[in-house]
């Protein structure tokens, strides 16, 4: 939820610290004192990440929405191994800890975790393999997450969020990589040719997708273009499974 679409308070974890206290401030002045609050996290770390989930439940007595958007984008041999603990590991950590903190069949209150995945688990991207593959794993977590075998009990609703090129930082020749030399020498042109979208239309995108999805579906936000469902899309592939094996 935004910051000023009636959220009462906001926790922000990264492990940038002074750019995240520059952030808790900047929208503390905007939106009101002590609304928002940065907590230095390595999300990698699975004992900072659920004392940082500790720590808000203590400060704020409950959480009714996790977005676990912590990522890279790196698939060069020094880094791939940090690139699935974050964008895996720690997103399933994260959710499972969040289920736990909401579930209203152990008296919490339900919620939403939204996880975001990418385009690249939706179509080919052969020149970020592990990347594509990590960000395959979270549409798969999410919307099993997101059946009613477990949201019929929990009450915790589960989106995916498949954002297309996102002006941000890890799309970034600086902050990519890759194990191919020759891979990682045309990542350049591998970036020119894509279809950006800025960070507000993302965000718009998500707000809309998380005021509108039922859980376990799957939306596609790309192009600054509004958000999609393409729930049905994507279950396509299960239905011929269906058909081929069953019939």
């Amino acid at each position: 939820m935004a910051v000023d679409d009636d959220a009462k308070h906001v926790a922000v974890l990264d492990v940038a610290e002074e750019a995240g206290i520059a952030f808790e401030n900047e929208l503390n002045s905007k939106y009101g004192n002590n609304k928002v609050k940065f907590i230095k996290c390595d999300v990698s770390k699975k004992e900072q990440l659920l004392q940082a989930f500790d720590k808000i439940k203590m400060e704020f007595e409950f959480i009714d929405i996790v977005i676990n958007n912590a990522g890279i984008l790196n698939d060069s041999l020094k880094t791939y191994e940090k690139q699935i603990d974050i964008n895996i590991t720690a997103l399933v950590t994260s959710s499972l800890k969040a289920v736990e903190l909401m579930r209203k069949d152990e008296g919490g209150k339900g919620g939403a975790v939204i996880n975001i995945s990418s385009v690249a688990a939706l179509c080919a991207v052969p020149v970020t393999p592990i990347y594509s593959a990590t960000k395959s794993a979270v549409l798969k977590f999410t919307t099993a997450m997101g059946d009613k075998l477990y949201y019929s009990r929990t009450g915790v609703r589960f989106l995916t969020i498949c954002f297309g090129a996102t002006k941000t930082p890890l799309l970034s020749k600086e902050k990519m990589g890759s194990f191919d030399a020759v891979v990682e020498a045309e990542l350049s042109d591998s970036l020119s040719v894509l279809i950006w979208q800025s960070p507000e239309s993302a965000a718009r995108g998500l707000l809309d997708a998380y005021k509108n999805g039922s859980s376990g579906s799957v939306w596609l936000i790309a192009g600054d273009k509004p958000s999609v469902d393409v729930t049905d899309l994507h279950n396509k592939g299960y239905d011929l499974y269906n058909h081929l094996v069953y019939n």
